[in-house]
């Protein structure tokens, strides 16, 4: 289930009727369209009464509907790790041009336009792991803290800890799939009343982490060897960045031929660069290793083809040849267009290399379909459809319950969140059996009192 956004009221005599009302994250609904129709609906909330907004990473479906947030009222605060700011509106920058060519297409009103994404920006405030925000008056015992702790999804993502009225909610975002070639483990405060927690990828389990370059050079090596052309719809953030960390690698040490890589996303190419300015939140050996940014993630071979010119050029260079390119679940993007052309031939092949949402064009091909319709022709899937979950940015159901473990001894309660019916249900009994504990799954648009 996309489209994170929670809303958390308090008591606080600081602000006008006593209680403060703060978000945590506000994310645009994704499903079978890039834009699902909710994403219209009138906020469940008075944006103008949230005072705060606190994100846990910059992916879309945690942040998409923040300008629309502004464009009704909102004037508070946005809070989050200096990456997310910076990614965030790169992202946001590309989401609104998609929703205004949906929109215009559809005969629809825009959500946001530009100005509201500026406006956005100039309230969003950058705040480091396990530094606290204080809310309401700091005079004041009942003052409400705010702290952010690494989550291990993507760089600079986080697990939320609100402190108010007594009590600790932790909201944990996605949380990352270890070990993540980029960036440190998630952590776990222990000292929790309440948590929501992500349940993606809640029944299943990866493939063996310890292989997944071995599986990956492997695929790579028999995709090129039949002559065609291996597409990778890839996200543009943090998925895009591995994939090339990997394949860099696998090329110095020859395990993968030498053959044309195209990384044909825009967005992919400018995110990549706000790496560099984050560097201290890599991993360590990674910050020893590299001296820049651009010696992880460029290498002889890789063409960036930023224009719509030089991206229709990669038609003209003779396979074999590797194509990324945007979306990570082929709603729109250039991908779309590769896969068009090369999804029928039965030389080229399409790996899936990240979670694919229910509906999304990506998830029916990892799902078998042999005809699809892209941008209006139908087109017969003869190419190998292949994936690997072991480069998920997800933890899986072991991962998840490791993480959860040191909640669970002062737990007073789990509710389960982000995902697919399926996995949450699967999850919840998982977490029955092992911990003991009830895990709710409560549906949209539900209020809790704590």
């Amino acid at each position: 289930m996309t489209g994170s956004n929670y809303l958390l009221e308090f008591k606080d005599d600081a602000v006008a009727g006593g209680k403060r009302k703060i978000l945590i994250d506000c994310g645009l609904h994704q499903a079978g369209k890039f834009c699902e129709e909710s994403n219209y609906e009138p906020f469940a909330y008075d944006p103008k009464e949230v005072t705060d907004v606190f994100v846990t990473h910059a992916h879309i479906d945690h942040t998409g509907l923040l300008p629309k947030l502004v464009r009704h009222g909102f004037s508070g605060t946005v809070h989050s790790t200096p990456p997310t700011k910076d990614f965030a509106e790169l992202l946001l920058r590309d989401s609104e041009h998609i929703l205004g060519m949906e929109a215009e297409r559809d005969g629809k009103p825009v959500l946001y336009e530009d100005q509201d994404i500026v406006a956005l920006m100039n309230l969003w405030e950058g705040v480091n792991y396990h530094q606290s925000v204080n809310l309401g008056d700091p005079h004041k015992e009942s003052t409400a803290k705010v702290t952010f702790h690494s989550a291990g999804h993507i760089l600079g993502s986080a697990s939320i800890e609100v402190e108010a009225e007594g009590k600790k909610i932790l909201f944990s975002g996605d949380l990352g799939n270890e070990p993540s070639p980029l960036i440190g483990p998630a952590e776990a405060p222990t000292d929790i009343d309440y948590c929501l927690m992500e349940s993606t990828y809640g029944d299943r389990l990866h493939e063996d982490l310890g292989r997944r370059k071995e599986i990956l050079g492997e695929i790579i090596s028999e995709s090129l060897k039949d002559g065609g052309v291996l597409m990778i719809p890839a996200f543009a953030l943090e998925r895009t960045q591995i994939l090339l960390l990997e394949i860099q690698d696998m090329l110095k040490k020859h395990n993968i031929p030498q053959v044309p890589i195209f990384l044909d996303s825009p967005l992919a190419i400018r995110l990549t660069e706000v790496y560099n300015r984050h560097r201290h939140y890599f991993k360590e050996e990674l910050q020893q290793k590299y001296t820049s940014v651009e010696s992880m993630f460029n290498f002889p071979g890789l063409r960036l083809t930023e224009s719509t010119e030089s991206s229709k050029g990669i038609n003209r260079v003779a396979p074999p040849k590797i194509i990324i390119a945007g979306s990570g679940m082929s709603q729109g993007g250039r991908i779309i267009h590769h896969e068009k052309r090369y999804l029928q031939d039965a030389k080229s092949d399409l790996l899936i290399f990240g979670y694919q949402v229910s509906g999304s064009l990506g998830r029916r091909l990892l799902d078998g379909e042999k005809t699809i319709k892209i941008l209006g022709e139908t087109v017969p899937v003869r190419a190998k459809i292949r994936a690997i979950g072991a480069y998920s940015a997800h933890a899986d159901q072991a991962q998840l319950l490791k993480w959860l473990k040191p909640l669970t001894k002062k737990l007073k309660k789990l509710f389960l969140v982000q995902g697919e019916i399926e996995p949450m249900t699967a999850l919840a009994s998982k977490i029955k059996e092992d911990f003991k504990i009830q895990a709710e799954i409560p549906k949209p648009g539900t209020s809790i009192e704590l």
